[in-house]
């Protein structure tokens, strides 16, 4: 004879274990699903910093490394996109690309391609023009006017750091630092140099990036040694890889006019 009891029992304890299995199941995909989200909604966090200019905010995006993106008013400058530092199919296009040289950190045609253009201005160097076309070439020393930015051409090359063959990582003649004029805010952008003296003898500098890591580009004290010389109101180092940022700041501990400001830029 059938318990019915018994068999309405069973049923019921084999109906609450499914459930639970479900509900459990749907409890650790939402987990794992809002875990990844949170983790690549990190991972899209960039530190950013807003100067205030006589005609609009200058919003910077410290991507890493060598590269930078600005925004003034409604336009987007990009400094040497590469894209081991980012997903630029999700970056803003660019009004402007600035291209210090030729290196593959510096200088990445996929990521340029992906945020370029056809309205989009190029600035680059002889050499980099070999693998980027259609850029506005410019030399050390030359000035021209870009859409709305006066750019400037500052030498970067090396003096004291070479190869073991003798030849400089960064020849005197191919590479650029730039100098954008934000309204009247002067920004320096030096690309990979030593504390040359066309460096030391630029004037009226608002904001400068200057590179520090041995042996390719300067030490603590030379980029303490070249802000000392032209007074840039606000100093990043940049581009510096294994180099202790706080060293930096403790040189120019007594240069009341210089603001030292560290971001993540290895």
């Amino acid at each position: 004879m059938i318990c019915w009891n018994r068999v309405l029992w069973t049923v019921t304890i084999i109906l609450a274990l499914a459930f639970l299995a479900i509900a459990q199941e749907r409890s650790g995909v939402q987990l794992q699903s809002d875990g990844q989200a949170e983790g690549d909604e990190t991972q899209k966090k960039l530190e950013e910093d807003i100067i205030k200019t006589d005609t609009g905010d200058l919003k910077i995006t410290f991507i890493g490394h060598g590269t930078l993106m600005l925004k003034y008013r409604d336009k987007v400058v990009h400094v040497d996109p590469w894209s081991n530092l980012a997903d630029y199919s999700i970056m803003p296009k660019a009004n402007l690309i600035l291209i210090t040289h030729e290196h593959r950190d510096h200088l990445d045609a996929k990521a340029i391609d992906t945020i370029r253009t056809d309205d989009t201005a190029i600035v680059l160097t002889k050499q980099c023009a070999e693998t980027i076309a259609g850029g506005i070439v410019m030399k050390n020393g030359d000035v021209k006017t870009v859409g709305d930015f006066k750019i400037e051409a500052v030498p970067a090359y090396n003096i004291v750091h070479k190869r073991p063959n003798g030849e400089a990582f960064h020849p005197k003649g191919r590479g650029n630092g730039y100098i954008v004029t934000f309204g009247k805010t002067r920004v320096y952008i030096a690309g990979d140099t030593e504390d040359t003296p066309e460096m030391k003898e630029l004037k009226k500098i608002d904001i400068a990036f200057l590179p520090m890591n041995l042996p390719y580009t300067m030490s603590p004290e030379m980029v303490a040694n070249a802000a000392r010389a032209f007074k840039p109101k606000i100093l990043y180092p940049y581009h510096y890889s294994q180099t202790d940022p706080k060293e930096l700041v403790k040189l120019l501990k007594d240069s009341e006019k210089i603001e030292v400001r560290i971001r993540k830029m290895k």
